[in-house]
């Protein structure tokens, strides 16, 4: 049984409860990370620290934690199932009180995190990269805002799913935003376009990485709204989510992408971010 940690406690997954008066359980007032972890070390867990600290400051609450006690508590899991690779999840929701829409004053925050196995991407998705359909992005005005509320996402990657693919991408007003699980990336005549950060689309750590690797590797990078039709005609198109890490499209609503093979700007930017995982952990 795996080992989860709420509010002080680290106890068996089963054991672990929260009140019904839980705010995150009916308001879905809370907000969350996702952190890799490789051979027992939380990977870039400083950003991940600092995106936290953005999305309860964007929600106006207060952070339980210093990082410090964040780094202590993060570690101490991952030593409770026993280290390895491992796909950490970590909420903190505002408490529990009687249901109002309004903000109850003095109520700590409800902290829950569990740790998974971080199943390796798929070899195939590699080799034949994956499917992908658009659909309108129909969630709120502050995805930048990583927020439990992730009901209309969760419809989205359910449309992909019923269409046979692997993702669905993202369109509000013409341009590409995201996915619904993931930020997305478009390569036209050699140049990586990705939308820019704004309350639009989440500000990815993976995105972050990115454009850091193309920048040292002097691969051209712009951040950029990608309309759907340039999106259409692009040479490549990738997406990339911490537990993803960067995966190539090869099928966009039935249509090939590029080659219909993973493209060499892909291969040259999942080389560089591979090396770079491994001089990290």
């Amino acid at each position: 049984m795996a080992i989860v940690y709420l509010n002080g406690e680290f106890l068996p997954a089963d054991k672990a409860q929260v009140s019904v008066f839980d705010r995150g359980y009916l308001l879905g007032d809370g907000v969350y990370e996702v952190i890799p972890v490789y051979a027992g070390n939380a990977f870039l867990l400083d950003r991940h620290l600092q995106r936290l600290q953005n999305s309860l400051d964007g929600v106006r609450m207060t952070n339980p934690f210093s990082n410090e006690t964040w780094t202590n508590i993060i570690n101490k899991l991952i030593a409770h199932n026993n280290g390895g690779d491992q796909s950490l999840y970590l909420q903190v929701t505002r408490g529990v009180a009687p249901r109002d829409h309004l903000f109850p004053a003095d109520t700590a925050p409800s902290v829950y995190m569990m740790s998974n196995p971080l199943q390796p991407v798929a070899e195939s998705w590699k080799i034949e990269g994956i499917k992908a359909i658009t659909t309108a992005d129909i969630r709120w005005m502050r995805c930048d805002i990583k927020a439990i509320t992730l009901l209309a996402n969760s419809m989205m990657k359910q449309l992909a799913h019923d269409a046979g693919a692997q993702e669905a991408l993202l369109v509000r007003d013409g341009f590409l935003t995201e996915g619904s699980a993931s930020n997305a990336y478009a390569v036209i005549d050699g140049v990586i376009f990705t939308a820019p950060k704004d309350e639009k689309v989440l500000p990815g750590i993976t995105r972050d990485l990115v454009i850091e690797l193309a920048a040292k590797a002097d691969m051209p990078l712009h951040e950029r709204a990608i309309s759907v039709s340039a999106l259409r005609g692009a040479d490549e198109i990738w997406i990339s989510s911490s537990t993803k890490e960067v995966v190539p499209v090869t099928l966009l609503d039935g249509e090939i992408v590029g080659t219909g093979k993973p493209g060499a700007i892909w291969q040259q930017m999942d080389t560089l971010f591979q090396q770079y995982k491994q001089e990290v952990a």
